[in-house]
């Protein structure tokens, strides 16, 4: 197939583009979320880049949207309204926000666009209304089994932890820095110590590194922390857990079903994460004992080829169904 998708998601979409297909990613001079292209990244050379002004020329058998205001982009640039014209899914990334589990998702008042959430979480707190759902969990492009814990510290991924705050678990930090050093790694993480009033010298920050400069730091850390209270479902705790590392959660959306018993801790109880964290710290042989667990289930449930092949029956179901409706109403006609 001919897949048009905005680069929105760049974890996300370094999983999907190694399928079977030609994935489009639109690109313009002002760059930006809406024209990011490939962004330098190291994908397959399936993944083509083509200038806003030349999609109208182009064949697609689906569009996979991931923002709402992707439609009308799409109308406007090709000429063809999805879910209409064009085939088309979308592709909920995020939780529900605001008043939880009452909110109701932007497409749900429609039947034409069929709705792929990425955890079952997220497809039972949406109102997702009349729009067909499906569920289609992570694949990760498995970086190896790279754990050494040779540091005696936790590991910490987190996207704007001082914008985000409660939502990243970034006040829940100092909890953890009497038992071991952190290393926390995202985007604008700069200033997180200045900003939280945790001690530098026990939060360090480790920045935004290219996937594979992360990974190698993460598999040295003695256990990964994911401290995030409210998000779909972290990649990079996925990540973690593909390297073999044991990890520390809160058992909330996802992450209470992603990480199995053995695999390190998952709770909502702060308490029970700290004494899981003080062993680990301790305990080199029951942190890489731990870590297998954890690899070994992110490769049973989140492995590349079973997501490939979910997606790939979806998006066949979809362009199929497209071709259907197209020769009634040429029928009709």
């Amino acid at each position: 197939m001919r897949i048009l998708l905005w680069h929105v998601h760049g974890g996300w979409t370094d999983a999907f583009v190694r399928g079977d297909h030609t994935y489009v990613l639109p690109t313009g001079a002002e760059g930006g979320p809406w024209g990011l292209g490939r962004a330098g990244r190291d994908w397959p050379p399936s993944v083509l880049e083509v200038a806003h002004e030349d999609l109208r020329d182009q064949e697609f058998d689906v569009v996979v949207l991931q923002r709402v205001e992707e439609i009308a982009e799409c109308t406007r640039l090709l000429g063809r309204t999805p879910g209409r014209e064009l085939p088309a899914v979308f592709l909920e990334h995020n939780t529900p926000k605001g008043g939880v589990p009452g909110t109701q998702h932007p497409l749900r008042s429609q039947a034409e666009i069929p709705i792929v959430h990425v955890t079952h979480f997220n497809d039972l707190f949406w109102d997702n209304g009349i729009a067909p759902t499906t569920v289609i969990e992570h694949g990760i492009v498995d970086p190896g089994h790279r754990y050494t814990g040779e540091l005696e510290q936790l590991a910490v991924v987190i996207n704007e932890p001082v914008r985000r705050g409660r939502v990243t678990g970034t006040d829940l930090l100092g909890r953890f820095t009497d038992l071991a050093p952190l290393e926390v790694f995202g985007m604008g993480t700069a200033g997180l110590a200045e900003a939280t009033g945790l001690d530098p010298v026990r939060v360090r920050i480790g920045g935004d590194l290219p996937t594979a400069q992360l990974h190698a730091r993460l598999a040295r850390s003695r256990a990964y922390l994911h401290p995030l209270r409210w998000t779909s479902l972290g990649l990079a705790l996925l990540e973690a857990m593909h390297l073999g590392m044991p990890v520390l959660a809160l058992a909330t959306t996802e992450a209470a079903r992603a990480v199995p018993p053995g695999a390190g801790a998952v709770s909502t109880d702060v308490e029970d994460l700290r004494r899981a964290a003080r062993v680990l710290i301790e305990d080199p042989d029951e942190a890489r004992a731990r870590g297998a667990v954890a690899r070994a289930a992110a490769l049973g449930r989140y492995g590349l080829n079973r997501f490939l092949a979910d997606w790939d029956s979806v998006l066949e179901r979809t362009a199929g169904r497209s071709r259907v409706l197209a020769v009634t109403e040429r029928r009709a006609q």
